[in-house]
């Protein structure tokens, strides 16, 4: 966005005149100080009076609204803004910002490609939204849907987590073959009986009233459960050998 010449006889702003205009817009972000501050940090440069108050021109005021546009919508530090006025200033368009999407940690796997212990034992606290996860897996709607009436993947209060994500991840490139959410159930019900197989082992140890028996618990399972995952996986690449 360019800034514009002032027109010929157009009137200058007081800085509460500004902050009225761009208050609507952006209502909690904007402020006197703030103002002041851009100013400080040399984003913009308003006319000074004689006595010394600032009095801003109509390309201020835009100026000030691509601002707080990239640090609201975009949260481009000032360093970068400051890059794209600048660019602006030497009549240039500025980069488009990348969009902005939540950052999801990876799930750690083993040298053979399977996830190991530490990724059962993987905790976080990403939670998505519906249209976040549909726009980050990159799967529709309908699919979404598909997937949690076949229970594969469950909302928790509304959000999803790193293992939903996952999953719509894989359920879109299984559906490049063919394979939609309903053939996916089999693969459900064997996941669901390898967690009851796991829970059975350490059944004992969640019995005992004793904080370090837990954790021993909760040790054993991602254990278990990662050399449950690596057995399966390669018995079906052994089946696909033999075949």
């Amino acid at each position: 966005m360019a800034a514009h010449p002032l027109a010929d006889g157009a009137e200058l702003l007081n800085i509460g005149q500004v902050l009225d205009l761009l208050r609507p817009d952006f209502p909690g972000l904007i402020s006197i100080p703030k103002i002041r501050l851009l100013e400080d940090d040399g984003l913009i440069s308003p006319e000074r009076t004689p006595s010394g108050y600032r009095k801003f021109s109509q390309a201020d005021v835009e100026r000030i609204r691509y601002i707080l546009r990239m640090q609201r919508d975009h949260y481009l530090p000032k360093k970068v803004i400051a890059e794209h006025l600048d660019a602006i200033d030497r009549g240039l368009e500025p980069p488009a910002p990348a969009p902005v999407v939540p950052t999801v940690p990876t799930v750690a796997v083993a040298s053979d490609g399977t996830p190991s212990a530490e990724s059962f034992r993987r905790t976080d606290n990403l939670r998505l939204s519906r249209k976040e996860l549909i726009k980050i897996a990159e799967v529709s709607d309908e699919l979404l849907t598909e997937l949690e009436d076949a229970k594969l993947i469950v909302p928790v209060r509304g959000h999803y987590d790193t293992d939903a994500l996952v999953i719509a991840q894989t359920a879109r490139e299984l559906a490049a073959f063919g394979l939609e959410p309903r053939h996916l159930r089999g693969m459900k019900a064997a996941a669901d009986r390898e967690v009851g197989l796991v829970q059975q082992i350490v059944a004992p140890q969640l019995r005992a009233n004793d904080p370090a028996a837990r954790a021993r618990a909760e040790e054993t399972a991602a254990e278990v459960a990662a050399l449950s995952v690596r057995l399966h996986a390669t018995l079906v690449k052994a089946g696909l050998r033999r075949s």
